[in-house]
């Protein structure tokens, strides 16, 4: 069974720090690409980062660079996404999945997500 499911989301002031944590379990981790995803109200879903299982690789889309960090435990199932200097703009519903590629269409695996508030 496959299990996705984020959790470290809240209320945090601009400038600060939240470290998100999803469980990642019940798939291949070898071949897929494990990601955080978010979504502000009235926007559509976007990649923020991903990690690749094969090679740990990384991608960050640009607004995120330098601020966002992505991890991940493999033995223990954990991916996490470590999120600095935290912006208003960042205030979004976040998901991890799994899928193959770095893109929203390309996930296969969805979990629940968490919400991230920045005040200003």
């Amino acid at each position: 069974e496959v299990q996705l499911q984020a959790s470290g989301g809240g209320l945090v002031q601009a400038g600060g720090s939240l470290k998100l944590s999803c469980v990642a379990s019940g798939f291949g981790w070898a071949h897929a690409t494990i990601g955080w995803f978010r979504q502000a109200p009235g926007k559509e879903r976007e990649e923020i980062s991903c990690i690749k299982g094969e090679d740990t690789s990384t991608f960050y889309v640009d607004s995120v660079k330098g601020r966002f960090t992505i991890s991940s435990d493999n033995a223990n199932n954990m991916v996490y996404l470590q999120m600095n200097s935290l912006k208003p703009e960042d205030t979004a519903v976040y998901y991890c999945a799994a899928g193959w590629h770095c893109k929203t269409y390309a996930m296969d695996y969805w979990g629940k997500g968490t919400q991230v508030t920045v005040s200003s």
